[in-house]
């Protein structure tokens, strides 16, 4: 067994746990991430999108009440109905671009000088939106949703094909600047997430399965442990936080810190490409 591997698998599975559900971008700091630590290759691109299932798992924990309330309802409550029918119409777009182009965009832009700079005008744009008066504020609830309103969400998370635009940024920032409130619009990213992430992943699994042996078996299942448990206590405190706080700091953070990947991308202080 490789202990070294299982380590750079653990320290992977931390980092998608801890970024991907908060606006900072997931993919981009797995790249970056596998960069520092030369865990590089065809495989480890799938592993980086199969340990996103364990991300969603620790969603999946989270809102299990809501989740098993709303299952238990499609068939004779209407509130259960629409909002399984929204989260189905926000999921599409994604569906459809990522056939159409994720190869293109895997091979042109899954590079640190995209994700830094994508980093930056996120951080900007999320500065924007937090600006935006109370008033605007129309959508309190995920309930109060329009399926037109799940469209416009699900366009919206299409831009996160950009790695380093972050999918919870796009779509949290996004639906807030389309008038729903913070909480709402955590939320609704959340639910989006599940359908979203796990079709990714199996996707993937099943399209590179010929890369895969069981030999990656141990690498892939500390990962996904490592994923779900810190996801879990992250997806815990962020809802905390949102009651209380705005998502200025992620701005800032993630203005800093795109700006010291390209200034050390630039000078070759740090050798960044993956």
């Amino acid at each position: 067994m490789d202990i070294l591997l299982l380590t750079k698998a653990a320290i992977m599975g931390v980092v998608e746990g801890l970024t991907e559900f908060l606006p900072i971008s997931s993919t981009g700091h797995l790249i970056l991430a596998a960069s520092l630590l030369n865990f590089t290759g065809d495989k480890v691109k799938v592993f980086d999108i199969a340990i996103q299932t364990g991300a969603i798992f620790a969603v999946i924990l989270v809102y299990w009440q809501r989740l098993r309330d709303t299952a238990a309802g499609l068939g004779s409550d209407p509130q259960a109905r629409r909002f399984t029918l929204n989260v189905l119409i926000a999921f599409f777009p994604a569906v459809l671009l990522g056939l159409l182009f994720g190869k293109a965009i895997k091979e042109h832009l899954f590079n640190p000088t995209v994700v830094a700079t994508a980093f930056i005008v996120g951080g900007f744009i999320i500065l924007w939106a937090e600006r935006r008066p109370a008033s605007a504020v129309r959508i309190h609830s995920v309930d109060e949703m329009t399926p037109w309103d799940a469209l416009k969400v699900g366009l919206v998370q299409c831009v996160a094909m950009v790695p380093g635009t972050s999918r919870s940024g796009a779509t949290i920032i996004g639906a807030m600047l389309l008038g729903l409130s913070r909480k709402a619009a955590t939320d609704f990213s959340f639910f989006l997430a599940i359908p979203t992430l796990i079709g990714a992943g199996a996707y993937s699994l099943i399209k590179e399965r010929a890369l895969l042996s069981w030999a990656d078996l141990p690498m892939f299942a500390v990962g996904l442990l490592f994923s779900f448990l810190s996801a879990w206590l992250c997806v815990r405190w962020l809802l905390r936080y949102i009651a209380t706080h705005n998502f200025v700091p992620f701005a800032w953070y993630r203005i800093v810190f795109g700006a010291v990947v390209l200034l050390t991308a630039w000078t070759g202080w740090v050798d960044w490409r993956a």
